[in-house]
């Protein structure tokens, strides 16, 4: 066995290998950034070091630095985990090179399942199926949107270089191509450095079924059975789980075998995932399946498959990396049970998944029967420079009903307040009868979104949440004289009125209390501390955070007297909802925009976000400047709407 490993990655993953690592006698290196200085997995290994500033690409990305690092550690390994340098094959050699142990396949099967295109290709000469579609050299803009159309619309555009989802589009008519095929450059030459594209035809209903393997260097390769990942939002996984819903015996072993058959064709060693493409929807009898791509390197779902199989993947990923034969066989393997994880983001589903940077002043777990796989604990930050994965819960049962119920209850027992989550959909998801019966693909979200998410917090939701915070106002109040008694009495004998100026989600809200009731829309709250209701208080801000039925609303002191200038005199007010990059301004100043229309593209968290008009009108100011950094809150564009008459 190894004796040491330098973990190049942050969050979750690098404490999930590091736990791995110390339980196997290894002697843990940990990197951070200036951002993870007090990360978990920081204070998870025997030593750590700075790679650089919070920027990944000056950080977490920096090849040299870290095995610079590596070398003075006198590091045996490095574990690259998922994302960053997982699939450079760059990085991979330099490893290599500098005799240190990558543990995860060689540099030629990353080169050669690194592109898109050619991984197509190898595999359809290894006999594995694939998608219709063009994959060559040829990227002018028009030569593509010819072959679109020859190849039949709805078209996917993907990234040759991509992965998680990003340099992605689904383009359902031939007057969207040109402007997906931009963005999708735009998104993959930030993401990739390679802005190459392909393209391949849409299947309908398609579930996203993928294939854990598990090959040695002595020649032997296994299949770890399947993972249903058809649940996504923005290309990217949500919930996850194994055995795929509807799954036949038959459908099984013929994906396993294309599995290993393509894993063996480039000689791989290490865990490996071949994900394809499986037609049909909810009827796995006699579906088609179609290669996508293969990831080559340790997948985030993985613990689905530990789970139904007993196996520990990074322990297996060590003992590889050490030169040891696989302990079994395929016949040896055998499923357990049925394993669901969701991955708990922050984000705001109501807002277009828009990501959440800021701290998270409460976070709790369910007790025991779940895992949890998390690289951040209650006060840590969630910063605009990473991924904002909060944690990954993972259930397991004797049947798939048994799963469901299992992560259900773990995720109504979850605490996350300061930052709003995707808890509420995860909850949302798991009650949908169309998933419990298995009715999956990867448009389900996208489908059902108006009954998955709500445009913010309902009155009733809202209204509980005030009571809650109103009545830790008056129990905070010194309660010494009769003037500061909730109830209390006037000079004039009428009752008592309490006046509170509040941002409630934002917008500013007066309440009136009277003989310990309030009226707040259609309906009438008592303030009362009775219900027990989770809440936490941003020292700084003042800000209240309390959950509802799984629902976080924000609650501020306002004051009565603050205006905002920019609705005072009739104009919309564009602000950076996060810290992030503008790549591209659509709008100019003195020009006119319709209420919905895209202004500006930011760059955040990895992904793009189009920030849109919130009234129509004409562009009074505008300060976004392409290429420019951005703080959140920070002004980027007012709106003035047409004058009256």
């Amino acid at each position: 066995m190894l004796s040491s490993v330098l973990i190049a990655n942050r969050g979750e993953i690098a404490c999930r290998i590091a736990r791995t690592a110390r339980r196997l006698g290894m002697r843990v290196i940990a990197v951070y950034s200036d951002a993870d200085r007090d990360a978990l997995h920081v204070s998870l290994a025997d030593e750590a070091h700075r790679l650089g500033p919070a920027e990944a690409s000056q950080s977490y990305l920096n090849a040299a630095r870290i095995i610079e690092i590596a070398k003075d550690a006198k590091a045996a390994a490095i574990h690259p985990g998922y994302g960053f340098l997982s699939e450079n094959t760059d990085f991979a050699e330099a490893v290599e090179k500098a005799g240190i142990v990558f543990v995860g396949p060689p540099p030629a099967a990353i080169r050669a399942m690194g592109l898109k295109d050619a991984a197509k290709r190898l595999m359809a000469k290894a006999g594995v199926p694939v998608v219709p579609g063009y994959d060559g050299e040829e990227q002018d803009s028009e030569f593509l949107s010819a072959h679109a159309a020859e190849i039949g619309y709805p078209v996917m555009i993907k990234a040759v270089a991509g992965g998680g989802g990003k340099g992605m589009r689904h383009v359902a008519h031939a007057t969207d191509f040109a402007s997906a095929l931009d963005a999708c450059r735009r998104e993959a030459a930030s993401a990739f450095g390679n802005e190459h594209v392909l393209i391949e035809k849409f299947i309908a209903r398609p579930r996203h079924i993928e294939i854990q393997i598990m090959a040695d260097s002595h020649g032997n390769c296994v299949s770890l059975f399947e993972r249903d990942c058809s649940l996504q939002r923005r290309h990217q996984k949500v919930i996850e789980e194994s055995p795929a819903p509807g799954m036949t015996r038959s459908l099984r072993q013929r994906m396993g075998e294309a599995a290993t058959a393509g894993a063996k064709a480039v000689g791989y060693c290490g865990a490996g995932t071949m994900e394809f493409i499986v037609g049909g929807g909810a009827d796995l009898e006699s579906a088609q399946f179609y290669f996508m791509e293969m990831n080559t390197r340790l997948q985030v779902e993985h613990p689905v498959t530990e789970m139904v199989t007993g196996l520990d993947l990074v322990e297996l990923q060590f003992r590889v990396a050490s030169g040891e034969a696989l302990p079994f066989r395929q016949d040896d393997l055998k499923l357990h049970g049925h394993a669901i994880e969701a991955r708990l983001y922050a984000e705001d589903p109501d807002a277009g998944f828009l990501p959440q940077a800021g701290t998270l002043l409460a976070l709790g777990w369910p007790g025991d029967g779940i895992r949890i796989d998390t690289g951040v604990r209650q006060g840590d930050s969630v910063t605009p420079y990473y991924d904002p994965m909060i944690a990954k819960l993972i259930a397991h049962g004797e049947t798939r009903e048994e799963a469901i119920r299992q992560m259900a209850g773990a995720l109504s027992e979850t605490r996350v307040l300061g930052l709003k989550s995707n808890k509420a959909l995860l909850a949302a998801i798991l009650a949908h009868p169309a998933f419990r019966n298995g009715d999956v693909s990867t448009g389900f979200i996208d489908h059902h979104i108006a009954r998955l998410v709500h445009a913010g917090a309902s009155e009733a939701v809202q209204g509980r949440a005030l009571a809650a915070w109103l009545a830790a106002q008056y129990r905070d109040r010194p309660r010494d004289t009769v003037w500061t008694a909730l109830g209390g009495w006037s000079l004039g004998g009428t009752p008592r009125k309490d006046f509170f100026e509040v941002l409630l989600d934002g917008l500013q809200t007066r309440l009136v209390v009277e003989s310990g009731h309030f009226t707040f829309g259609k309906h009438r709250f008592a303030v009362d501390a009775s219900e027990p209701l989770a809440m936490a208080c941003d020292g700084a801000t003042g800000a209240s955070y309390i959950e509802v039925d799984g629902v976080q609303v924000k609650i501020e002191p306002a004051d009565p007297l603050a205006r905002d200038v920019g609705a005072a005199s009739g104009s919309a007010v564009t602000r950076a909802p996060m810290a992030g990059k503008i790549v591209r301004v659509l709008v100019a100043q003195g020009g006119t925009v319709r209420a919905g229309a895209p202004l500006l593209i930011l760059e955040a968290m990895k992904m793009e976000h189009p920030l849109k008009a919130g009234i129509s009108g004409t562009i009074k100011t505008l300060s976004a400047v392409a290429g420019a950094q951005v703080a959140e809150r920070d002004v980027l564009c007012v709106i003035e709407p047409p004058a009256a008459g």
